[in-house]
C-alpha cells in the first residue's frame, strides 16, 4: 500500500511463497475501495506499506489504521516514500491543497521556472557545493522520515548515479530491488526480490544536466530533454507550458513557493 513506488515493490516481491494483492495508489481510493482494503488486510499475513497519515483524504487509509485491521498473527512492515533530488536538484514533485490539477506535459515542477513565475528568478545552475547541499538536504529529510519505519533507503544514495532515479520520486530498479530485499528480511523471510526483467517507473525521465554530471564526476552524458512515454520533450516547451499554467494558477505558485522556500534559498545563494 502506498503510492506508485508501492506497486513496483509489489512486482519484485510477489511470488508463490509471498502472494501479494495489488492495491491502487492511495490517492485513487474512494470510500468503497477503502472498506474493501480493510477487509483484505483483515485476512492478510502481512501489510507492506509506505507511511500514510491517518484519515488521508478523509478516509481511514493511514498506515496505522490499516495495520490495526491485521489479524493478531499479521505483521506490518513499513518502507519509505523515496525522494532524492541530488541528481535533479532543479526538480520538485509537490501538491498544493486546493489545486488538484497538474501542469501540462510533465507533472513535475522546475524550481527555476516556478521562481520566474513568482517574480523572484534564481540561478540557472548550482555550483558543485550547491548540488551537494541539495543532495544532503534531500537525504536528511529522507533519514528523518525513516526514523519510524522498518526499512531504510537513504544509504542507497551514498554514491549518486542516474541508474538510481529517473525523476526525484521515481527510483530505478536497483533501488526497488534493494527495498524488496530489505522488506523480506524485515518479514523474517528467506530469498531475494526478483528482477521483473523490465525497467520499472520508466514512463518519465527527467533531463540530465551537464553541471550536475560535473558536480558528481559521473561518467555520463548530458540529456537535455525530458522523455515522456518514449517521446523526447524539449525543456523549453515544458517551461513555456508551465509558465502559462502558473499564470492560470496563482494560488499554486504562492503555495509552492512557500513549501519550497529552503530550496529556493539555496538556489539564490
Amino acid at each position: 500500500v502506498g503510492n506508485c513506488q508501492a506497486e513496483s515493490v509489489r512486482l519484485v516481491l510477489d511470488s508463490d511463497e509471498l502472494p501479494l494483492v495489488r492495491v491502487p495508489p492511495v490517492y485513487l481510493l474512494d470510500a468503497a475501495a477503502t472498506r474493501r482494503l480493510h477487509e483484505v488486510v483483515a485476512g492478510a499475513a502481512a501489510l507492506i506499506a509506505q507511511p500514510v497519515k491517518d484519515d488521508y483524504h478523509g478516509l481511514p487509509l493511514g498506515t496505522r489504521q490499516l495495520a490495526a485491521s491485521l489479524p493478531p498473527s499479521g505483521r506490518a512492515v513499513t518502507f519509505p516514500i523515496v525522494r532524492f533530488t541530488g541528481l535533479h536538484p532543479f526538480q520538485a514533485a509537490l501538491h498544493v491543497p486546493g489545486v488538484e490539477e497538474t501542469p501540462p506535459l510533465v507533472a513535475y515542477h522546475d524550481v527555476r521556472t516556478l521562481a520566474l513565475a513568482a517574480g523572484a528568478p534564481v540561478r540557472e545552475r548550482l555550483d558543485p557545493d550547491g548540488v551537494r547541499a541539495e543532495a544532503a538536504a534531500s537525504l536528511a529529510e529522507l533519514r528523518r522520515r525513516e526514523e519510524t519505519l522498518d526499512v531504510a533507503a537513504s544509504d542507497l544514495f551514498a554514491e549518486p548515479r542516474f541508474d538510481l532515479v529517473r525523476t526525484v520520486n521515481h527510483p530505478g530498479n536497483e533501488v526497488i530491488l534493494a527495498l524488496g530485499d530489505r522488506i523480506l528480511r524485515a518479514l523474517g523471510r528467506d530469498g531475494a526480490a526478483r528482477d521483473p526483467g523490465r525497467p520499472l517507473l520508466n514512463a518519465v525521465h527527467a533531463p540530465r544536466e551537464d553541471w550536475v554530471i560535473d558536480a558528481w564526476g559521473l561518467d555520463a552524458h548530458a540529456v537535455p530533454d525530458w522523455t515522456v512515454d518514449g517521446r523526447r520533450v524539449d525543456p523549453a516547451e515544458v517551461r513555456d507550458a508551465h509558465l502559462a499554467w502558473y499564470l492560470e494558477h496563482p494560488h499554486f505558485v504562492r503555495g509552492a513557493v512557500d513549501r519550497l522556500r529552503p530550496t529556493l534559498e539555496r538556489w539564490r545563494r
